[in-house]
Order: C-alpha cells, then structure tokens, then sequence
C-alpha cells in the first residue's frame, strides 16, 4: 500500500503472471486432489520470505498480513471494504489481519465483467461483478493453504480446516498460520474450480465488520492525488473557455510570466495552462493572464432559452424507447386525462475533493500517473496516444478519490487528457501536478443533463391507467462519445430512458418517446444517471393517479407490481416501518412514498416532511432496500445515508443555470451541499436475501426526491413537478 508518511515514494504496481501464479518466484506446477495427500515436486525453488501470491487478487506475507487487490475505485463508497469481505470470508482470514491495494490498469486481469473488457468502476457494480470472481479467488486461496498444511502434515486435505487465519488439523492438533504456509502454497497449481463455501459458513458476509479505510482516513494518512509529491514537481492550472466550445483567440502572458514563481506559460487544447512551484502562484499567475476568446461555436443560449427549445420539441413523438399498446387510442376513451410537465436543471457533481492529477516521465521512457482512476482503460489508452507511447507505457498508480458521483468516469478522459497535454507542452521537464480549484470543478461542465417530460396518462371511472403517452427531451451522455456504438441503439442512449422506458408498472396502453437535446453544454452521469429524473416523473405521477381514484398510494402501487416481487417487498417493509397506517395530523405535515429499481437493486422510501410558510423540512426518511447478499450491512446503510445527503441539496435548491453560456454558480455559495442541520433521520431496513449481491452506491438517490415532492402534496395539496422543489409554491398553503 503507499506509504502515508511519505507520499512521494509509491511502490511499483503488483506483478502477476497471467496464469496467476506467483511471479517470479519460478512456481513448480504439479497435480493434487483435494481427497487425497497431494504429491510435492522434489525440488522447489527458495520461497522463504516471498510474499505468496496465488492468484491476481490475494497476497498473503509471511506477517500473515492477507493484502486484497482491488480493481475498482474507492471514491469513499466502501467497496474496499466491501471487495476485502467477499474474499476474506471465502479464505478464512481473520480480518484483523486484511489490508486493501489499488491494482494496477491491466484490463487482462482486472476488467469489469459488467462493463466489457475495460477496467472502470460505475453503474453501481464493483460487488455485483465481482462477488463470484473474488469468492472464487479467496477459495483457491485457501485450498492452496489446505494442500500445503496437508502435504506437510502427511494427512487427507479433506481433515484440514481453515478458520481466522489458521489452518488446523484437529485429529492431530496440529496448526499453522497463513503467513507459515503461503510461500509453499503458492508454488502449488491454483484450483481451476474451488469449492465455495454455502452461506451457513459465512463469517464475515452479511456481517457489520469495521470499515479498512476508517482509520487512515480519521489520521490523515490515507493518500489522495491532491497529497501526491514527486521529486521536483509543479503545478498547473488552466485558464478554459467561460463559454463551453470556445477556443483562445489571442494571448497576453507577458503579466502572468512576471509573477513570482511562475515558471512557464503554455497553451493546450483546453485553454491557457500556468505552470508554477506551487498552486498559489499558479492560481495568481492565471488571474494575471490576458486571453480572448472565440466564441464563434461556443453555447451562448440562457437555461431558458434552452429549455424553451425542449418545450417545442416536446410537441412532437420523438424516438420510441419503448410501446405497447396504443395509448392514444386509449386516451382518446379515457374517463379522465391527467397531464404534467416535469423539468429538471443541469447538476454538478461537486465532490469534496476537486480533479486533479501528477503526471510525470519516468527514466525508462514511459510515464507514470497518480490519480483517482475510474475508467482505467480508457484513462491509460486516451493518455498514451497524446504521449506518442503503448498504452503499457503509461503505469497508472491509483489514490484515494475525495468523491466522484460520475464526474471521474468521462468517456474523454477530460482532465487526464488535460494533464497529458500539458506535460507534454512543458517539455516533460518535470512532473506536472494538474490542479482544478473549486470554481475550476463546478464551472467546467460534465453535468447531469438538463431534462423535460411532458406525460399524459388516460384513466377510466375507476381511476385505472388505460393509456400513458410520455415524451423526453434531454442531451445524451453517451452519443458522440467512444461507448455510442456500444449504448445507443437506434438514436438511443440507453442512460436517458432508463427507468421509464422499462418501467415495472404494468400499463395496458405504454409509449415513451425521446428526443435528443443539442445544446452545447457537456454532460455525464451524475449518480443514478438517468434514474435521476425517470423515477421522479413516474413516481409523482403514480402518485396523483392514485390520488386521482381515491386509492391509497401504497395500496395504488403493489395493485400495479404484481409481477414485480422484489419491489413490492421493499415498498412494503418501508412503509409498514415508517407506519404508512397512521398519518401524521400536524398541520402542514405529510408522508410520501416512493419505489423504484435500478442497478439490478430495489429501493422505497417514505419522507416525512413538513411543508409550511417557513419552508419544506424533511423530518424522516425510512427506506428499504433489496441488494441480493448484504455482504456489509454497515456500508449498505452508509450509502443510503449518504444518498439522502447527497440527493437533498439537489431536491430542495441546487441547479448550475447558464446566462448567456456562462454557469452562474461558481462555488458552494451558489451551490450549497446539505448542511447538517438539515439532515433528516434516516432509518435503512435491508431484505434478507440470498440472491447475488448488487450495488447500493446509486440507487438510493432516484426515490428521494419523488418521496420529498409525495409528501409536500400530502401536507400542503400543492403538486410540486420541477426540481429544485420551488419553496414559494407551498407558501401560504
């Protein structure tokens, strides 16, 4: 693991073999059933203090310190601890003694089976595609040691049993430690097709098990990229565009080069970067700079100039994303016609921590980078054809990222691309650490996108649906980007339908139509992606459909997922803890309810929330949530937590507006975080569940704000469709 004393020194990546045998230690390949007392090479090579290795994901030293790889990124979600679990429990390891590294980028070993042959983390599936894969390796692991221990013992491997990092063999009681057996063990062949342990056995999954990470990152010791020092380094900041397709028209450096420390001047394709000892200099090096710009292809339109482009193109059908039925036959003999508008703002990310990253060129010609890598693959590829190298030559060394929520994961690589770009300008001379302050990192686009829906739903004198027609306009994330011809299908972007155009509801008469928004302004996943505005949409208006019949909106909901048993259960343990029953009677204060599946995970919430002339406080949330195997409890619950606090800020008032192309909201003045005291209670009832684990770090956003927008119209008879809720709509109620 790196060195939290000293940052500036980081060890090389791990090396394994693509068999994943332990590399360089001349490993003997031999033969042996796990009934049987296997058979030894009779001379092996001297593995005495090498850490074993026995397959690309575990390392055990002879400490007995048990070091699990990790292939994703940990942007504070927990999925090393997580990622450690699976493995750990699968090994027997006692966790006391489990540490986590950051592996290197070789999609070769460490791809994301979700994903493709790319190594990157997102969409909620580092446990999801990695719960077979490191079972299968903490298992092979641990038959190793059982060979080992068997063969030294002269007794069946079926008499060996491993528990907290020990090995024994009861009849005789003998024992040994992991870090006793493993330099032997490694030399042994990794068994193709371990048995994996039934659930009965389980130790740490599905347990509260103490966070790895808890204490490094109390102490101060846990390294970020912003921590990085390399010998000599610089720093770099970039003077970009106030207007997003702007290029540099003309240049005065002259006041920027005589300020004190600023070392160099140079121009890249992102604009202007200042090169300077350190991140003051550099800051007050770029203020001193005089660049005009070319706005000739720039986005120059307001927010509502934009979205008054979508109302008009909301008028028409748009691209089918999904139908059956005839809805407007169906509309047309409908009792009753509900129609609504939804909109919703472009979104920053704002993680705490902002991008940044060290590049340098290493002594052997290639290069080396310290980041938060997300999307390896694709990081390391986009970096080495700026740099003229293999991807191979570009060595990727992965920190502690300070937050992401999308931002980290850009099909371009932006801000990697940037640093390479602007070592390369320098002349490689030193290495370069590419810093973007928070006005940097809030004003440089890749937003959630901006969306409008306009619905019209038919129902008849009982208040069934009988048609639903639903249109969207919103800028694709993935169209004109290197993963179009992976996602989008047809002129669909997969990531802007998602849950509505495969809504679980069943709906006799269904069409969902999109348009594809054209505006300048760059966009990404935000997380939960386009569940973001999908579930809000469906949600409110389930819920004045049920209000429209008279039905109780729980009631209303479990009578249209019949077929849909997973969400059903949550719906119905969130609204039985929260005590749905029993209306709260303060005046000005109601409950609203919301469900929704994404991710492959199922997640309700309750809000109780009070709406009056002071404004909307939300008390209480209760949620339920279905995750398949709750391999951490703990980490489940944080997440959902942490989901509330995160999505709050975005239901109750943040939004990035454009006036004239340039973002208004430079900073979290602008766009203010939730703030503790705003905090409502948040409760987390996992399902017990033996299904394969899904992810948890995005679902827990999309229900929050139809849940909050539910229980306003419960309190105060106002229906709230646009986000950010608008506070002056339930004044006076």
């Amino acid at each position: 693991m790196l060195n939290a004393r000293r940052p500036n020194r980081v060890p090389p990546p791990v090396r394994t073999s693509r068999r994943g045998f332990l590399a360089g230690a001349g490993a003997i390949v031999v033969a042996f059933r796990l009934d049987a007392k296997p058979a030894r090479a009779a001379a092996g090579p001297d593995l005495a203090g090498v850490k074993a290795q026995p397959n690309a994901f575990v390392r055990i030293a002879p400490d007995d310190t048990v070091t699990v790889v990790i292939k994703h990124l940990d942007m504070g979600q927990g999925n090393t601890t997580g990622l450690a679990t699976i493995l750990a429990d699968e090994l027997g390891a006692d966790w006391k003694t489990v540490r986590t590294e950051f592996a290197p980028a070789d999609a070769t070993l460490y791809n994301n089976s979700l994903m493709g042959p790319i190594q990157g983390t997102g969409g909620s599936t580092a446990v999801a595609n990695s719960w077979f894969q490191l079972r299968k390796a903490g298992a092979a692991a641990r038959e190793m040691l059982m060979a080992e221990a068997a063969f030294r013992w002269k007794v069946p491997v079926s008499q060996i049993t491993v528990a907290d990092g020990v090995v024994r063999h009861a009849a005789s009681g003998r024992q040994a430690r992991f870090g006793e057996l493993a330099a032997s063990a490694a030399s042994l062949p990794v068994p193709s097709e371990p048995r994996l342990k039934d659930p009965s056995e389980w130790k740490l999954i599905g347990q509260k098990v103490p966070r790895l990470d808890s204490v490094a990152k109390t102490n101060g010791s846990a390294i970020y990229s912003l921590d990085i020092r390399r010998p000599n380094q610089v720093t770099a900041v970039v003077a970009r565009a106030p207007r997003f397709g702007a290029t540099v028209k003309g240049l005065d450096a002259a006041a920027a080069r005589n300020v004190a420390g600023v070392l160099d001047v140079v121009q890249v394709p992102t604009g202007v970067a200042v090169i300077a000892r350190d991140t003051w200099a550099a800051m007050k090096g770029r203020e001193a700079l005089t660049v005009t710009w070319d706005d000739s292809t720039a986005e120059t339109r307001s927010s509502e100039a934009i979205l008054a482009e979508y109302r008009e193109r909301a008028k028409g059908p748009g691209l089918t994303a999904s139908e059956r039925g005839d809805p407007q036959a169906a509309l047309k003999g409908a009792a009753k016609v509900i129609e609504a508008e939804f909109t919703f703002p472009y979104l920053a990310h704002a993680a705490m921590e902002p991008l940044n990253a060290t590049i340098e060129k290493a002594a052997d010609g290639g290069y080396d980078v310290y980041a938060g890598f997300q999307f390896q693959t694709v990081e390391q590829a986009t970096m080495a054809a700026i740099l003229g190298v293999t991807p191979d030559r570009v060595r990727l060394h992965s920190n502690w990222a300070g937050g992401s929520f999308g931002r980290r994961a850009t099909p371009t690589a932006d801000y990697l691309a940037e640093a390479a770009t602007v070592l390369k300008a320098s002349g490689e001379k030193a290495p370069v650490h590419l810093v973007w302050t928070r006005e940097d990192d809030m004003a440089g686009g890749y937003y959630r996108p901006t969306v409008l829906h306009k619905v019209r739903v038919g129902i008849d004198a009982k208040g069934a649906v009988v048609g639903w027609d639903h249109v969207m306009v919103g800028k694709s994330i993935m169209i004109g980007s290197p993963f179009e011809a992976m996602i989008v299908k047809n002129g669909i972007d997969s990531t802007t339908v998602e849950g509505a155009s495969d809504t679980p509801y069943a709906l006799p008469a269904y069409r969902f139509g999109v348009h594809n928004g054209r505006e300048g302004v760059p966009v990404l996943w935000w997380r939960s992606v386009g569940h973001t505005h999908t579930a809000h949409v469906m949600e409110v208006m389930i819920d004045e459909l049920a209000h429209a019949a008279a039905v109780d909106p729980v009631a209303y909901r479990l009578s249209l997922l019949a077929q849909a048993p997973r969400l059903s259960g949550v719906l119905k343990l969130a609204a039985d803890k929260a005590g749905w029953s029993a209306k709260p009677q303060d005046s000005g204060r109601g409950l609203g309810v919301a469900v929704h599946e994404s991710f492959g995970s199922y997640v309700a919430m309750v809000a109780d929330v009070t709406a009056q002339d002071a404004g909307i406080r939300v008390n209480r949330i209760v949620a339920a949530v279905d995750v398949g195997v709750p391999v951490n409890p703990d980490v489940i619950r944080a997440q959902v937590e942490g989901a509330v606090g995160f999505a709050l800020s975005a239901v109750l008032r943040n939004r990035i507006t454009l006036k004239d192309g340039q973002v208004q909201e430079h900073n979290f003045d602008a766009y203010e975080p939730t703030r503790m005291s705003e905090m409502p209670k948040v409760e987390v009832h996992i399902v017990p569940s033996q299904a394969a684990p899904t992810g948890i770090g995005e679902p827990g956003v999309p229900v929050l704000a139809p849940a909050i927008a539910n229980a306003v119209f419960s309190a105060t008879g106002r229906r709230l469709r646009a986000l950010p809720l608008d506070l002056s709509g339930v004044k006076g109620a």
